[in-house]
């Protein structure tokens, strides 16, 4: 493959240092682009030139031809973008990229199965697959309706997509569970769901689970899943030490009777909440890489390289086993993390609990590697760590 050259957006996020590594290390040329010239993934030795484009939240035109500009000088062949905001608009302008350029991403139809949330729980629901109790609302005065025989609470209203595109921006949406009327009706406000379809949900109690998928013409390459040790904020967010686990039997029947349904060609984060009885309900899936990419690289499942390979050839080698048990952790983010727990009210925290959550800091994770800060690759936590004390000081 000594052919490709790979341009990876969204530099300054985690998941774009895990694939530029990937690649690199595979011999690909790689270069790394974003709203900012000096960025997490164009501090790896791995990147080999670096490239600013327009935001594409707020100027998403400008961002495209950008990355047009891009593509044509530096004669790149494999595209890559991270975050959901730069995916959607590069695949709402998919017809527009040049001919002969790899975007690893499956057609519009398979992505409107998965991306639109309405549209992915209306066919789980008709495959009788778990899913929360739903109701799919497409005006305020129907949202008012339901919401006046719903006595128990709390519930979830739940945006159709996570970003919506317009002409001139993009629209950011996020998730609300509310706990009374008059909750939802302030949440209705937002423009999100004043403007656009949205789904009001039960509320599922329990532990939120993921698994990780690479297909390849709607045949599964490879599956990957892990647990969260540690999040920041301590009471549910980003994971700052996860560990790889057994894919759950269950929930890999569930993505993959989706997956397979969608025809789907490409990589996807699927989202369950576990509930007490050990039920996996479905609560969304990405059609992009996660957070914790890095972990699976780690444990043996090389979803980038994989991904590259299943469309420059066509098809890749299943990987159908990993490492179970391998830690990885996220230094600053685990910092931060500590730091909360330390300054919670003792009624959150004890004093004694506070210092075990010291002493867990700082002892030894067993089978741990750490997300940044390699010795092999060392300028991106260079990079970070300065950026994590500029922001302490401002």
């Amino acid at each position: 493959m000594t052919n490709i050259r790979a341009l990876i957006l969204d530099a300054n996020q985690r998941s774009a240092l895990a694939a530029t590594r990937s690649l690199g290390a595979q011999g690909i040329w790689v270069m790394t682009a974003d709203e900012s010239l000096e960025t997490l993934a164009g501090a790896s030795r791995f990147s080999l030139d670096k490239e600013v484009y327009a935001s594409p939240y707020t100027k998403p035109a400008n961002f495209f031809n950008d990355i047009l500009k891009i593509i044509s000088e530096k004669q790149i062949n494999f595209l890559l973008p991270v975050t959901e905001a730069s995916t959607y608009v590069i695949l709402e302008n998919r017809e527009k990229l040049p001919k002969g350029l790899i975007l690893p991403f499956s057609e519009a139809e398979s992505i409107e199965h998965l991306a639109n949330k309405n549209r992915l729980f209306q066919l789980a629901q008709s495959l009788g697959l778990p899913t929360p109790h739903t109701q799919y609302i497409e005006s305020i005065e129907q949202a008012q309706s339901v919401l006046s025989d719903i006595t128990e609470y709390p519930i979830v209203l739940k945006p159709f997509k996570s970003r919506i595109l317009t002409d001139r921006e993009i629209i950011s949406t996020t998730v609300i569970i509310v706990h009374s009327r008059a909750e939802a009706e302030e949440a209705l406000k937002k423009r999100y769901f004043r403007d656009y379809p949205f789904m009001i949900q039960s509320y599922i109690k329990g532990e939120g689970q993921g698994l990780f998928a690479l297909y390849s013409q709607g045949s599964p390459v490879c599956h990957f899943s892990h647990r969260r040790l540690r999040e920041k904020p301590p009471s549910g967010g980003v994971s700052v030490l996860c560990e790889s686990k057994e894919v759950d039997s269950r929930m890999k029947q569930i993505s993959d009777t989706l997956l397979h349904h969608a025809n789907w060609n490409g990589v996807a984060m699927v989202e369950f909440k576990v509930a007490d009885d050990g039920t996996p309900y479905l609560m969304e899936i990405n059609p992009r890489f996660w957070g914790s990419l890095q972990l699976a690289i780690d444990s043996g499942v090389d979803f980038p390289y994989l991904l590259l390979t299943s469309f420059v050839n066509g098809a890749a080698t299943p990987v159908d086993s990993f490492v179970v048990g391998q830690k990885m952790r996220w230094l600053l983010g685990d910092l931060d993390r500590l730091y909360l727990v330390l300054k919670s009210p003792s009624r959150q925290y004890s004093i004694g609990r506070k210092l075990l959550e010291l002493l867990r800091f700082f002892l030894p994770n067993g089978r741990t590697k750490h997300e940044v800060n390699r010795l092999s690759d060392f300028k991106p936590f260079i990079f970070e760590l300065k950026k994590y004390l500029r922001d302490l000081r401002s």
